[in-house]
């Protein structure tokens, strides 16, 4: 099945703004870099807009190879499908703790005591 071609004039123009938009700033810090006040900072975007400028035009010819399926296709067999069971560690469980009897009293104690209340506050 083929795909038609569609004209994307909005896109494009997108890109190319963006584009000439990241070397427009790209000249501008190297300006800055070569002024009395300028840094290794300007230097450092000045080499960094371009690559930018770039990674706009890589992405837009990207979006088209996808579009219209004609991006490579990717080896699928070495993607893994699932997880494997022991891939990650077993989560603890918790094990049933023995109730002493000291804490036993303690709970019957808890349990007079609101029982107590209870009467206090409906008389």
């Amino acid at each position: 099945m083929t795909v038609p071609h569609r004209r994307r004039p909005a896109l494009i123009a997108l890109v190319i703004v963006a584009a000439l938009g990241c070397l427009a700033l790209g000249w501008w810090q190297w300006n800055r870099f070569e002024s009395a006040s300028g840094t290794f900072q300007n230097l450092g975007y000045a080499l960094q807009w371009p690559l930018f400028a770039v990674a706009v035009v890589y992405a837009y010819r990207r979006f088209v190879q996808l579009e219209d399926g004609t991006a490579p296709v990717q080896n699928r067999k070495k993607q893994p499908r699932e997880v494997p069971a022991d891939l990650l560690p077993q989560r603890p469980t918790a094990q049933p703790q023995e109730v002493d009897q000291q804490m036993r009293e303690y709970n019957k104690y808890l349990a007079e005591l609101n029982a107590r209340e209870r009467d206090r506050s409906n008389s």
